[in-house]
């Protein structure tokens, strides 16, 4: 299968003809914006040059910062946990569910204070938590729900398409996702009150422009009196080059996101009969995109670097460990947020034992990736993985 196709080399051809513009100007990111929120059905689409930058304009929008509390899972990637330190707000670590791996809403629920403001649920590897319980104990408590869906593309949970779920959605184009322009990002919103602040933070807080971005006249721009900056944002803008290639992938999603779960299939039947792993946990009323296929070693006698290394030893190209916990990295444990401690709440707790599932989970998780280039590739990895497997039974 093609990742890259004819549309993203026309797209980016016209790009380059009509000359390089402003993303605010250009008429490339306008076409994705207005195609991706058609495709996720949603109101309001803008357009960023990263999901980390999402992440931090959606925790701006929601009005998060100095003093106030942002629960997030440990278990991902560590961009989610920056934003909200970009946003001098204080993460607070959610724990995980043992089987799906995803945030647990009876651990979100005992992580709110009154200073908590947001939680940011992550659909990890391509599966939706468990947002009716989210989305409930956010309504009882009147905070916002921002969506981190990276790995999530036309996932479903529950019928509803995967962004369509909380108050803001994010989605990164980095190049493993399902879609990619290298790097890249969009936040999607039905309110167009929060739609608006996330274009000003995105656009260096002009005041020009909004939701559906918004245009000046040469005369005002040109006149010294001009005010160009109603509050502060940052230049998180998507070039048009960027967004002709996104605009091309966003057009064969369907196909890209389909690959990849055909893939992930090839590997589940290669674990079926491994009575030592088990697979992350698909609800029947959810539809994982398999940004990755998942499972964990629930054999204490089976160490994770020896089958690592029986795996590539047989030809494998290569096991992904999960991240570490991200309040186990370094960052966390050798000061270096010692410049930021008058942001951080003083019942902020990092030590290990806050999240007692994710810390057991994380050592036993094994990551396939699922973006090959054909599916005869993906099914000589899954037949070396079952060869792997009868070397340990």
């Amino acid at each position: 299968m093609e990742r890259v196709g004819k549309k993203e080399h026309q797209y980016v051809e016209e790009v380059l003809r009509d000359g390089f513009r402003t993303s605010a100007n250009g008429k490339m990111t306008r076409r994705l914006e207005e195609a991706f929120a058609e495709k996720f059905d949603s109101q309001y689409a803008i357009a960023f040059c990263n999901g980390t930058a999402t992440l931090h304009a959606a925790l701006e929008a929601v009005g998060a910062g100095l003093g106030d509390e942002v629960i997030v899972p440990p278990l991902t990637m560590s961009s989610t946990t920056f934003a909200v330190l970009h946003a001098n707000a204080t993460p607070v670590f959610a724990d995980v569910e043992p089987d799906t791996f995803l945030i647990s809403a009876k651990s979100i629920e005992a992580c709110i204070t009154p200073k908590t403001k947001a939680i940011i649920p992550v659909s990890l590897f391509g599966l939706a938590p468990d947002y009716d319980a989210i989305n409930a104990i956010a309504k009882k408590h009147g905070l916002a729900v921002i969506e981190d869906d990276a790995q999530c593309f036309l996932g479903k949970y529950k019928g509803k398409i995967v962004g369509t779920l909380g108050d803001i959605s994010s989605f990164s184009f980095q190049g493993s996702k399902h879609m990619s322009c290298g790097e890249g990002g969009m936040l999607i919103t039905q309110s167009e009150e929060l739609a608006n602040k996330i274009r000003k933070y995105s656009c260096l807080g002009y005041a020009n422009v909004g939701s559906k971005v918004g245009k000046i006249s040469k005369k005002d721009i040109q006149d010294p009196d001009y005010c160009r900056h109603e509050s502060l944002g940052w230049n998180y803008r998507l070039s048009d080059v960027c967004s002709a290639v996104a605009l091309g992938q966003l057009e064969h999603l369907e196909e890209l996101v389909e690959f990849r779960q055909k893939s992930a299939m090839l590997f589940m039947e290669a674990i079926k009969d491994a009575p030592f792993l088990t697979p992350q946990k698909n609800s029947a009323d959810c539809e994982n995109a398999y940004w990755a296929f998942v499972a964990k070693i629930d054999d204490d006698d089976i160490d994770w670097r020896v089958f690592r290394d029986k795996y590539m030893e047989l030809g494998g190209d290569a096991i992904y460990a999960a991240w570490k916990l991200t309040y186990q990295e370094p960052m966390f444990r050798n000061l270096t947020l010692l410049k930021r401690e008058t942001l951080f709440n003083s019942n902020a707790n990092y030590a290990d034992g806050i999240c007692p599932v994710a810390e057991k989970l994380q050592p036993r998780l094994l990551q396939f990736k699922t973006n090959y280039f054909d599916l005869n590739e993906a099914q000589q990895q899954a037949e070396i993985l079952s060869k792997t497997i009868q070397y340990f039974k």
